[in-house]
């Protein structure tokens, strides 16, 4: 006897994916582009998958206007695609961009924590230990959204120790592509206590003030990301435009 089929499983709706707009600070434009980009890196809108702006304007409570500028600043960062007569898409993932902002994201890291080993101050050493105390928290809770903004603000730390203000900005830009496509890596079992030893690793060279020894934990740490995202163009081709 023939079984009925099970029901297709249903997408979340995009009040389910989207932040509420009370989340973020600015104009009326700025939040939707914030929980709008938030939704997009976090994988809450997979890669191809088509975002609908009457869904999108209802959820958010706002008109297609604000939804719409939102939309164009996603473009220009390469984070959505807008097709004619089709519709505006999730950008697939690269794997160009993802070597060429892992590349850029470790020339800005590696100069960076040479110049923080040498003159790193105690208070921020401590600052630093307090960021991984609650990494192992969140990675012994299970908490991988949690651990992966602790992780962000462990790195955003670094670079603000150089002294140079605009720096995490510029490296945030170059990672942008990177720091989406590795959310698809956390879950992976293993992989966040892999990363809260390598963090643990950067910080011992930087407690010895070890220029040397830091720039080797650092790229260690950085190029551990493209090995473990490489095998997922092969395993996930719909993820990941043609080559």
């Amino acid at each position: 006897m023939l079984q009925p089929a099970a029901p297709a499983k249903q997408e979340p709706s995009a009040a389910e994916r989207l932040r509420p707009l009370s989340a973020y600070s600015g104009s009326l434009g700025q939040r939707v582009y914030q929980t709008l980009r938030h939704a997009i890196l976090s994988l809450a809108y997979r890669p191809g998958e088509i975002l609908r702006k009457p869904e999108i304007c209802e959820a958010l409570g706002v008109s297609r206007s604000p939804v719409a500028d939102a939309v164009a600043r996603l473009q220009a960062e390469g984070l959505v695609d807008v097709v004619p007569q089709a519709g505006t898409f999730v950008a697939r993932f690269s794997m160009q961009e993802i070597r060429e902002g892992a590349f850029l994201r470790e020339a800005i890291e590696v100069a960076a924590i040479e110049r923080v080993a040498a003159i790193i101050t105690d208070e921020q050493l401590q600052m630093l230990r307090r960021n991984l105390t609650v990494q192992a928290a969140l990675v012994g809770d299970g908490d991988i959204p949690g651990f992966y903004a602790m992780d962000a603000a462990l790195h955003e730390l670094l670079l603000s120790f150089t002294g140079f203000p605009r720096l995490a900005q510029v490296s945030e830009t170059a990672w942008l592509h990177v720091n989406r496509a590795r959310q698809l890596i956390l879950p992976v079992p293993g992989r966040v206590q892999a990363t809260l030893a390598e963090h643990n690793t950067i910080l011992a060279a930087l407690e010895a003030h070890d220029p040397a020894a830091a720039r080797k934990a650092v790229q260690a740490h950085l190029r551990q990301l493209v090995t473990y995202l490489e095998p997922l163009e092969r395993d996930r081709p719909d993820l990941f435009n043609p080559a």
